[in-house]
């Protein structure tokens, strides 16, 4: 959607398969997008401050919980001051152990405060089959 809008976009994923599969549908949609196999953890190296924003759907919930608070430190740091993250965060409640490990609601917000101010929170308009009521869409900008 961002790239068909004029911007300049890159995906991330560590599957290759995700990958690939992103890469068909840019190009079904006729879009350029720059999409790479990356482990998130890296980013914070070489893409220091290169974002305006960051689009994160359900990645959160991939991490083990130990790994978190380097989640969020990582996101900081490519994320541009003033910059935005929209993140979608799921499950809300477990179906089983993991991964997707659980998310709340505190914790994300906890989590996130150190470098982003929460400007929205909220079930997102429509879900993917299966979520409904498990989702929980946040609108945060970095400080």
């Amino acid at each position: 959607m961002l790239a068909a809008r004029g911007y300049d976009v890159v995906g991330y994923d560590f599957s290759a398969a995700a990958v690939t599969a992103a890469r068909a549908l840019a190009r079904r949609d006729g879009v350029t997008v720059a999409f790479e196999q990356r482990d998130i953890f890296t980013l914070g190296r070489d893409a220091d401050h290169a974002f305006d924003g960051v689009w994160e759907y359900t990645c959160y919930c991939a991490i083990d919980p130990a790994r978190r608070d380097e989640y969020a430190r990582t996101v900081a740091a490519i994320v541009r001051p003033g910059g935005w993250l929209l993140a979608c965060f799921f499950p809300l409640r477990a179906v089983s152990a993991g991964p997707p490990f659980p998310v709340s609601r505190a914790e994300v917000r906890r989590r996130l405060a150190p470098a982003f101010r929460i400007e929205r929170a909220q079930p997102p308009l429509r879900s993917a089959r299966g979520r409904l009521g498990r989702e929980w869409l946040v609108f945060a900008r970095r400080t």
